[in-house]
């Protein structure tokens, strides 16, 4: 395992967003994703913090947005119940896609960036032909109980979290749904770069790594807390550390292995 070397600041962007609702990198971390909750996504160079673009025509907060996998278009998510595919250079939104009856809290790309996946507050998930002038969904889900708050694409899978407290995989050769119940609201998920294992942020205040086959919990990581936060986790690109967000506005970083905190970032002022 590479040894361990501590985070340092290095650099604040200003959005001037109002509240930053969601960070995310395009595929290759050259640029990153801003969403706010003025309505507008923004895309910057963050390694010199230089605003590239700015984009705006979602009616409410926007919630998430994916980069595509050319990085030549942009999906996003939003509190008005609609989700947006817009050309990455000229600014103009190509797609408007309506259908979910509560606000859109999450969206992502399959592997090919020809299907948007869309979760929302209406406890639904929704796939997208955004390739097409089709408006209507493909394929739309409805076995949560509740908020929708992650959706992951592979090539096999769509992978979803929701405050129901479970994670459903739908196997999308198979045709089939399993469902592994973690008990607690999870408010958010990703994937190991290996596809082995789930790593989810729950309500609880613990972060919990599962194995993707069997379900399992693997191990469990404290010291953070959550509250009533939607706190979101990741996992570094060597899958050898885990790190999440606080309520009390620090981030930590585990040893993904031992469990054991290895940092406390102070993030606020």
């Amino acid at each position: 395992m590479a040894k361990f070397e501590d985070f340092k600041y290095v650099r604040t962007i200003d959005c001037r967003q109002g509240a930053v609702r969601a960070v995310r990198y395009n595929v290759d971390g050259i640029y990153c994703l801003t969403c706010g909750s003025d309505k507008k996504i923004k895309l910057w160079n963050h390694k010199t913090g230089l605003l590239l673009k700015t984009y705006g025509g979602h009616a409410d907060e926007v919630t998430d947005a994916r980069s595509s996998c050319e990085s030549s278009n942009i999906v996003s998510a939003s509190l008005d119940k609609s989700i947006i595919y817009w050309d990455v250079s000229t600014g103009a939104p190509v797609r408007r896609l309506r259908g979910h009856a509560g606000g859109v809290k999450c969206v992502c790309f399959n592997e090919d960036s020809s299907i948007a996946i869309s979760g929302g507050r209406d406890n639904a998930v929704f796939c997208w032909d955004i390739r097409t002038r089709r408006l209507e969904p493909v394929q739309m889900m409805r076995e949560a109980k509740d908020c929708i708050t992650s959706v992951l694409s592979n090539e096999n899978k769509i992978i979803t979290s929701s405050l129901d407290g479970c994670i459903r995989h739908y196997d999308i050769r198979a045709g089939e749904l399993t469902v592994d119940k973690v008990g607690v609201p999870i408010t958010y998920l990703c994937m190991t770069r290996d596809e082995q294992c789930l790593v989810a942020a729950c309500q609880d205040s613990v972060v919990r790594l599962l194995d993707c086959e069997s379900g399992g919990i693997l191990s469990e990581y404290r010291g953070h807390a959550a509250d009533d936060y939607q706190v979101e986790c990741g996992i570094m690109s060597n899958d050898a550390h885990i790190i999440s967000g606080s309520s009390n506005g620090s981030a930590y970083v585990w040893d993904l292995l031992e469990g054991k905190v290895l940092q406390n970032l102070e993030i606020s002022e």
